[in-house]
């Protein structure tokens, strides 16, 4: 038989309140929580006030409720299906002749249009919010800003050496030795005197400095000098210049593409970015096997035991696919497995999960 016009509907309003509902919950909760840490970091930072924190709390909810979305599906659909099942819809809708796949298309539709929605739409927003996240807990709470700066043009670093404060800027860079190419430092005295600008073929990050390669010294008031090596200090490491870069979470994933392009062109990795960018493509289907999951789950309900089965056992599972997500991102971060297979691996090892659930259940 096929699913009439009205009963998908139906299932549909069904589905879209419990989402609806438990979305609003998770929002609450993780809103609270996360304010309420916010505000345990921020004691005894005179500058960090209670508006301060509010604001911080409210930047960051936005990627809390995309990394919660996969628990916020799973329940919303646990609840609608189990719903379903306890007032026996789903015996008589399976009497009529519809099977589990036809009364579970809704669900799944409407999951994967929320799943296309979120990275087209949604996750922009969120990244951009984030990024001002991040950038009020440098300044309020971590204390620091970004020294690097990656575009078209090369790449940008800032400094401090005590006595000057410096802008160094690359063409491109050889990431495994730390090697900057057709490199020009500007440097100041204080916060805005200018003292010296140097051009140099090549440097190379040293424990303390950089060596620079073929370098001329240009200060005011004074002629230019050639020098074949030339130190100059820093405080710099390779750990505090890759830990720079703005991470994945904030970049939108329109932008991403072009972001990964820009990295390898300047000779750094884009690997930890393209991980990211094939995790959002992933994602719709990664929601799409929560639904499956649950659905899994609640039939269970009305066959054999009760409401405590489904959520425990939907619960447990959804923590090992969550633990798995993390054991094979982690192998992505560290290129043991390419990132491609790293970041769709979870989701399609859900969907085939919990289609073999269903399958057994209703066909076995």
């Amino acid at each position: 038989m096929r699913l009439s016009l009205t009963l998908s509907k139906y299932f549909s309003r069904q589905f879209l309140f419990w989402f609806g509902s438990v979305f609003l919950g998770f929002a609450c909760i993780a809103l609270v929580l996360d304010t309420v840490e916010l505000m345990r970091r921020a004691s005894g930072k005179v500058d960090a006030t209670m508006d301060v924190v509010l604001k911080m709390g409210l930047l960051k909810l936005p990627f809390m409720i995309h990394s919660l979305l996969p628990f916020i599906v799973l329940f919303g659909a646990l609840l609608a299906f189990w719903r379903l099942a306890r007032t026996n819809e789903v015996v008589v809708a399976r009497a009529a002749g519809i099977s589990v796949w036809q009364f579970l298309l809704p669900a799944v539709f409407i999951t994967f249009v929320v799943g296309v929605f979120e990275i087209g739409g949604f996750n922009p927003f969120a990244s951009a919010m984030l990024s001002k996240y991040e950038a009020y807990e440098a300044q309020f709470l971590k204390r620091r800003t970004s020294m690097l700066a990656v575009s078209k043009n090369g790449l940008w670093l800032r400094q401090a050496d005590g006595r000057y404060q410096s802008v160094i800027h690359a063409q491109r860079i050889t990431n495994s030795t730390m090697d900057l190419h057709d490199v020009i430092i500007f440097r100041f005295e204080g916060k805005d005197r200018f003292a010296e600008r140097i051009d140099a073929e090549k440097a190379r990050l040293e424990k303390g400095y950089w060596q620079l390669e073929n370098a001329w010294i240009s200060a005011p008031l004074a002629q230019a000098q050639f020098r074949k090596r030339h130190q100059v200090r820093t405080n710099l490491t390779l750990t505090k210049i890759q830990e720079s870069f703005a991470s994945p979470e904030t970049m939108s994933s329109w932008d991403l593409p072009e972001f990964i392009g820009t990295l390898e062109a300047a000779g750094f990795s884009g690997h930890r970015h393209l991980l990211h960018f094939h995790s959002l493509l992933a994602y719709p289907f990664l929601l799409c096997a929560m639904v499956l999951i649950a659905a899994s789950f609640t039939l269970r309900v009305h066959r054999r035991t009760g409401a405590s089965f489904a959520i425990i056992g939907s619960i447990v599972l959804c923590f090992v696919i969550y633990f798995m997500s993390d054991v094979v991102h982690a192998l992505g971060i560290s290129a043991t497995i390419p990132a491609t297979l790293a970041a769709w691996t979870p989701a399609c090892v859900s969907i085939m999960i919990g289609l073999a659930m269903l399958f057994h259940l209703e066909d076995g």
